[in-house]
């Protein structure tokens, strides 16, 4: 099919200012200065409960299936009166809210009243007190944290996590099942104060951009977990930059059906941000993009249409046969769509693809693709795709208010990315060693992530990712193994095979890869396999070997040298595991703990004496 045109967008002209140092580094900045913003985030919420008093903000499926909404209008009173319920509480920075549970309305409203009043929430991952089993995780950020009230909205799912959290003080409150809870707990409509209370106007008044709003938990993709703290500042130029970028989202409200965890930088803050900052409206997804979930997703999705839809490339992954597959799906899928959005992991070029191809079939033009790039230390947005790029991988360029310096680390064109604005935390809550460590001379952050020219003819065309610092490493003739660009080029040379991949090979002779199969992707190859196929079975198909070895092939005919492609390949059984540390809330892996935990499966990978279950070419 020939690709036509996009649909037609408003973004801000891809333009960069660039400073060039003698030592070769290479300060980027965009050239439109940032305008002014909000004093706090719930200046939006009192700007549109005035303005839109009943136009929808957030909605959620009761368990009858029907949608429960909260206009504008009920939002401003059930967060006015929360907080006035929280402020006779003795909350504060040293006695936060930790929110357990996953996306809500209770949570929102929960979270924005605090916010309010200048009160810190601290929304903690879900699998940290329902996966796991020794709940370690889970103590370790309440020991750090010290919490003045937990809330969970059901009493029954987090009654073992609770149970578990003896030496703390702290209140709880929920939602549901109140038999369940502790003699120290209560219903959370039993926080509910007057909405019209004078300490609570003052409160507000009283919240500046240095107030702080979150603590979000963040381990980067290794390393110890660490308490970021997100300041009113961080978040409310973080929108003002993005609405620059973005002019369209002035032009209509934008509708987002979303799944992101709000414990995440991007779903708690990018993406409700983006809703509370213009007015629109917020259809929380209980769905996700794993076996059993999805469905519920594309349930959604087939009810409302979003104008803008984000997800990481695995849930691309797990959506798209659907769209594929369903017209009804993906007529209201594309009705009025925008922009395309992923990010935190490259997008696979089949994935790419696939999407482009089935606007054009709906649309007759292709929906522009974008992405970005950040972390939970920058609220998260430094750069974003606001032009058309070359390409999947391309990050975009600084937005209004973000400076990027590009620190060479070779002469192939390779640099660290550090980051300096008013988007960037003060530093990690109770850890100035840690503070003190993550900034250089002139104040930028050390993200740990690394990029260069998407077009180093021409730096307007944005930059891409290429790795984690910490990640890359080198094999025993060297010569350095990028890995997060590898990653990405062997997930689509081996798709639909691969679900993800773990680069592995330090002080080795050849890079080696240890794969997540991809079963949706293994039964359309052969459709003798079911989802009982364990990865030796998977591995001993002669259809997969085949389509393996010929990925494999053409990896190494792209040329670069052994440090551009894998000439051993296994099949891991287990999926990642979340409560290793093997995968985030967003299904990103984290490569250093699937490689630690499963080292002998890695030293497998290598005896001298292939095993069976290993792929060479």
């Amino acid at each position: 099919m020939k690709l036509t045109g996009l649909v037609p967008v408003n973004f801000l002209p891809a333009r960069v200012a660039i400073e060039r140092r003698g030592d070769g580094t290479i300060v980027l900045r965009s050239p439109e200065p940032l305008a002014p913003y909000a004093r706090c985030m719930g200046e939006y919420l009192e700007l549109w409960a005035i303005r839109k008093p009943d136009s929808l903000f957030l909605a959620e499926r009761r368990d009858d299936g029907s949608w429960r909404t909260l206009t504008w209008a009920e939002a401003r009173s059930r967060v006015r009166a929360l907080a006035a319920g929280l402020m006779k509480r003795g909350l504060s920075a040293d006695r936060p809210i930790a929110i357990l549970s996953s996306n809500s309305i209770d949570h929102a409203v929960l979270a924005l009243a605090a916010m309010h009043v200048g009160i810190p929430v601290a929304p903690i991952s879900p699998a940290y007190s329902l996966l796991s089993k020794d709940f370690a995780k889970l103590k370790s950020a309440l020991s750090l944290l010290r919490p003045g009230l937990i809330f969970v909205e059901d009493c029954e799912a987090f009654a073992p996590a609770l149970a578990a959290l003896t030496g703390f003080d702290f209140e709880i409150i929920a939602s549901r099942n109140r038999e369940r809870i502790p003699a120290r707990g209560v219903l959370l409509d039993a926080l509910r104060g007057r909405d019209d209370d004078p300490e609570v106007e003052r409160a507000f008044l009283s919240v500046g951009p240095d107030t702080i709003a979150k603590f979000l938990l963040t381990s980067g993709s290794t390393g110890q977990p660490k308490a970021v703290i997100n300041t009113q500042r961080m978040l409310c130029s973080n929108q003002q930059s993005l609405a620059q970028a973005w002019p369209f989202l002035y032009e209509e409200p934008p509708v987002l059906v979303d799944w992101l965890p709000w414990n995440h930088t991007f779903g708690g803050n990018n993406n409700v941000g983006l809703v509370l900052a213009h007015g629109g409206s917020l259809y929380i997804d209980e769905g996700k993009p794993t076996p059993g979930l999805i469905e519920t997703s594309v349930r959604n999705l087939r009810e409302v249409s979003p104008t803008i839809y984000y997800n990481a490339p695995r849930g691309y992954d797990a959506l798209l046969p659907y769209l594929e597959s369903d017209p009804v799906l993906r007529k209201n899928f594309f009705a009025r769509l925008k922009v395309i959005c992923y990010s935190g992991a490259g997008m696979p070029l089949d994935l790419w693809e696939r999407l482009e191809r089935l606007s054009v079939a709906e649309l007759g033009q292709r929906v522009p693709m974008s992405s970005g790039w950040g972390s939970t230390e920058t609220a998260p947005q430094v750069t974003l795709v606001h032009f058309e790029p070359i390409g999947p991988g391309v990050l975009g360029l600084p937005t209004p208010g973000c400076e990027l310096k590009m620190a060479p680390l070779d002469k192939a064109g390779k640099h660290e990315l550090r980051v300096r604005g008013p988007n960037v935390m003060p530093g990690y809550w109770k850890q100035p060693e840690l503070t003190a460590a993550a900034f250089d001379e002139e104040g930028f952050y050390r993200i740990g992530d690394a990029g260069r020219f998407a077009d180093p003819q021409d730096p307007a065309k944005g930059i891409v990712f290429a790795g984690r610092i910490a990640e890359d490493f080198k094999l025993a003739s060297g010569t350095w193994v990028h890995v997060g660009p590898l990653r990405v080029r062997a997930i689509s040379a081996f798709a639909p095979l691969a679900r993800d991949v773990v680069v592995v090979g330090p002080d080795r002779r050849e890079i080696g890869l240890l794969v997540f199969p991809n079963l949706a992707g293994c039964r359309a190859l052969c459709p003798d396999l079911d989802e009982t196929a364990t990865a030796e079975e998977l591995a001993a198909s002669p259809a997969i070997r085949r389509h393996i070895r010929l990925g494999m092939a053409a990896m190494k005919l792209e040329g670069g040298g052994s440090s551009m492609y894998p000439s051993r390949i296994i099949f891991l059984e287990e999926p990642p595991s979340s409560d290793a540390g093997e995968i985030t809330d967003k299904g990103y892996i984290n490569q250093r703990a699937v490689i630690e935990r499963r080292d002998t499966i890695v030293q497998r990978l290598y005896e001298a004496d292939v095993p069976p279950e290993v792929i060479v070419p």
